[in-house]
């Protein structure tokens, strides 16, 4: 029989310390029991054994203690975060079918040490999974140790047997408990000798064997005279450390090597473990079906039968919930579950007497409508519904939903499709509750809903863009950086591979002999940081930052701009709507939302995106919404009293800052003011405010101290804001929309000081992104309500862009000014700049 042992308290920490904090909807810390299992499931890949046995501490006393009270006192208390996960680790262990250990008054060490005995005992083979190099002693012809260690920065394992303990160490295994005798251990508080550090006793015990030796013939050995008077001294403290230091073979644990085999796994238990910690990923990766943790009040267990689709519609449904899957889709409605062809599947949906439970709306909008075909009464989507109800999941799947939130039936179906169709239905019951409940349904059901038939349309359409002008642009870009290489290599006086940050490094640093500002594990960095700071430092530096610049515009955007680019002229981007936890759409395939706007170089890829043969482009953009909106939801009236008189914000909150008439502010000034501005909306601090704008931290700091006490309102708000997010777990937008953080909670100073930075952003940044998806819904269904040959194509964070026929592009310019200034009622107005032009950058303005 193959054992594997396992330091449970050893291996949790690393896992806890080498994963960032992870937690569940509701707060729970669970990134110790992922790394935990990670590394389990590794282990048990490598050495495929017959049993597992995990062990740990028990918070009591030991026979240790009991000797010395001083033993391993010093330590860090477990932080709460880690404390709150053995629970659930040792529950998920149990029922995998793993044995846990814990034997009071013995510390998981000498529970392994047993282990170890046992086996060899037995002549059985025992790995012990570690990252303690204690158990290095426990190394025997039977016994291996698997030692987690980190070596440059990046975690790995180390396997150890006698030859490579050798190797390593120069010692055997109980050599190494000699070792500590001698060298002591701070990280325990085991004195050792005074003045004997690891190399003299490795020197001592890789000579000599044993303190037993050494100490019956210290008079004769060959040690220096002041080692040897160390020696001396600290004989007793020697023997103790001894004692202290070897690991007990004796723990009054079950010695029968059999009862550590394997035992079945309790499938549903380890579900509902796994899905209670919301490691939906990890189960799917491990084989586990989700089971529902959270059945709603009023939520039962549905019996769904399979039935034919004319079965199904012969019970007259007035909902019914659909998936679109293999081709068609799974229909349910009635206790019933059905698959439906394509075009009876796009009947159903362009029926407008019956209502629609949908599954990701916008794809079936755009299949739906790629047929001639407008879905009519769609009442609810489950992946939406999903997203605002959790805006911190990895994923939205059906599984991962169903088991979240709800309860279904197994029905017997071979098919997918069906399947999905009558857990579609069961979830969509549970999320209208949770809905409501959480205060999130008006969000839903006005805002996200309907904007999936907008997105829907967006990616629809997409946007021209004129490919040959760009390849030429690209072509010209190459060139350029073609020349700046040839000049960077005379500067520098031979050639190598500029994209290297290590060659870079030894040309700049070794060859040039510039100052160092920062090395990493891999040698120099020559990040653009630390570029920057050397630009005055060789004419090579500011030619490398362009050639960078360069060489990314022409890869990111010339490049991939092009390869995207499909057949109808056209560029397709996917728009995101459940992937960023403020609300914000995001944008990929490509991502539009990054054309680069900071410098003309990267502005110009604007004039490559175009409108088509007698139409323009109308572009709107939001002024100052985040600012706007902090105003409004600070209710601070010097704020709205700039906006609302129409200075400009920056230059007024200079003048209140500086205490000085607006027309004496200096372009510093209103630089400063503006990086403040921008600042306290994300939460910004001095030491990052400092850099941002070139002064000292106590600068920056009294910048922030005057603008809190010029805009009180403002103060306020940030304050209120902390308390209610620490008190309630969450903030909110205006429309209702909540961000979870339960970093607020965590004992860690920078995790909470993160949480109330985003408290501090959320809810304006959230607001900001509800008030323009309000605008798409409210201008798409304009454009279509007063039948203008107009259509919105293009959303960039606060931008949007419509294109048009010529002939009533003013008229879609007055209708997208109009909607985006009117999506919201506020304290202060909203107010959008609007642009026409055949090109992005032309309507850009």
């Amino acid at each position: 029989m193959k054992l594997l042992a396992i330091d449970g308290n050893s291996i949790i920490n690393r896992a806890f310390y080498g994963i960032r904090l992870l937690t569940t909807k509701d707060g729970k810390y669970t990134n110790a029991v992922y790394g935990f299992i990670n590394i389990l499931n590794r282990l048990k890949e490598l050495h495929n054994p017959d049993g597992i046995a995990v062990a740990f501490d028990v918070k009591k006393p030991t026979f240790r203690h009991e000797k010395y009270a001083e033993y391993k006192a010093g330590r860090h208390a477990t932080p709460e975060e880690l404390l709150e996960q053995f629970a659930p680790l040792k529950e998920w262990l149990t029922a995998m079918g793993y044995t846990v250990i814990e034997c009071p008054g013995f510390e998981a060490d000498d529970i392994l040490g047993t282990l170890a005995g046992v086996c060899e005992n037995s002549g059985n083979e025992c790995v012990i999974a570690t990252g303690d190099k204690d158990s290095l002693q426990l190394i025997s012809p039977y016994v291996t140790v698997a030692l987690s260690a980190t070596r440059a920065g990046a975690p790995e394992v180390i396997h150890f047997g006698e030859k490579a303990l050798f190797e390593k160490y120069g010692l055997t295994p109980k050599g190494m408990i000699e070792l500590k005798a001698l060298m002591g251990d701070s990280s325990d508080n085991i004195p050792g000798v005074a003045g004997v550090g690891e190399k003299t006793a490795t020197d001592l015990i890789s000579r000599f064997g044993s303190i037993d030796y050494i100490y019956e013939h210290l008079e004769e050995l060959d040690i220096k005279a002041g080692v040897k008077a160390k020696l001396e001294a600290g004989k007793e403290s020697a023997f103790f450390s001894r004692w202290l230091g070897t690991i007990s073979k004796e723990a009054p644990i079950n010695l029968d090597i059999n009862a550590y085999k394997d035992k079945p796994i309790n499938q549903n238990e380890v579900a509902r473990i796994m899905t209670s910690l919301e490691f939906f990923k990890l189960m799917e990766k491990m084989g586990i079906s989700p089971v529902a943790t959270k059945v709603q009040e009023n939520t039962t267990q549905t019996e769904i039968k399979e039935a034919s689709l004319e079965e199904l519609i012969k019970t007259e449904p007035k909902k019914v919930s659909m998936v679109m899957e293999y081709g068609g889709f799974g229909v349910s409605a009635n206790g019933l579950s059905a698959f439906a062809e394509k075009n009876e599947g796009l009947d159903l949906l362009a029926n407008e007497n019956i209502e629609k439970v949908l599954f990701d709306y916008k794809n079936i909008y755009k299949e739906v409508v790629q047929n001639g075909v407008t879905p009519k009464n769609v009442v609810f989507d489950t992946m939406l519904a999903g997203y605002v109800c959790n805006p911190s999941a990895s994923s939205y799947d059906l599984e991962r939903l169903s088991a979240e939130y709800s309860a279904v039936a197994e029905i017997n179906s071979q098919d997918e499709a069906i399947r999905l169709a009558a857990i579609n239905g069961e979830v969509a019951k549970a999320l209208e509750k949770e809905l409501k409940e959480t205060g999130q349904d008006k969000l839903f059901y006005e805002i996200e809903l309907p904007l999936a038939a907008v997105l829907g349309d967006m990616e629809m359409a997409g946007i021209a863009l004129d490919k040959q002008a760009l390849i030429l642009h690209g072509e010209a870009l190459a060139k350029q950086i073609a020349e700046l290489e040839k000049e960077i290599f005379s500067l520098i006086g031979y050639e190598f591979n500029l994209n290297s940050p290590k060659q870079l490094g030894v040309a700049l640093f070794e060859e040039l002999g510039l100052p160092c500002k920062k090395k990493t594990k891999s040698g120099y960095s020559t990040n653009a940081e630390v570029l920057e700071e050397l630009r005055n430092e060789h004419p090579a530096v500011s030619k490398i930052i362009k050639y960078r610049g360069l060489a990314k515009l022409k890869s990111t955007y010339c490049d991939s701009l092009v390869s995207a680019t499909e057949e109808d002229g056209r560029i397709h981007s996917t728009f995101n709507q459940t992937e960023t936890r403020t609300g914000r759409i995001s944008s990929l395939e490509p991502n539009l939302q990054n054309i680069p706007v900071r410098t003309e170089e990267g502005r110009v890829f604007r004039k490559f995106f175009i409108a088509d043969s007698g139409k323009t482009l109308v572009d709107a953009d939001y002024s100052q919404i985040e600012l706007r909106v902090l105003a409004h939801m600070a209710n601070d009236q010097v704020m709205c009293e700039a906006f609302n008189s129409g200075a400009d914000i920056h230059t007024s909150t200079a003048a209140e800052v500086f205490g000085m008439h607006p027309e004496f502010v200096t372009p510093l000034m209103r630089s400063r003011a503006k990086a403040v501005n921008f600042g306290i909306v994300y939460g910004i601090g001095a030491f990052s405010l400092a850099k941002d704008i070139g002064v000292s931290n106590r600068e920056a700091k009294a910048y922030i101290e005057s603008y809190l006490k010029t805009f009180e309102g403002v103060a306020s708000f940030m304050e209120k804001t902390i308390s209610s997010a620490k008190e309630n777990g969450y903030v909110t937008t205006i429309f209702g929309r909540r961000r979870y953080l339960p970093e607020l909670s965590s004992s860690n100073h920078m995790l909470r000081a993160f949480g109330e930075r985003v408290a501090r952003n959320a809810p304006i940044q959230g607001t900001a992104a509800d008030i323009i998806k309000i605008a798409m819904v409210n201008v798409f269904k304009r454009l279509k309500a007063e039948n203008i040959n107009a259509r919105l194509i293009l959303q960039v964070h606060d931008e949007l862009i419509i294109e048009s026929d010529e002939a009533c592009a003013e008229l879609a310019a007055a209708i997208l000014k109009e909607e985006m200034q009117n999506a919201a009622k506020m304290k202060v107005e909203l107010t959008a700049d609007v642009n026409i032009g055949k090109t992005w950058y032309e309507a850009k303005g």
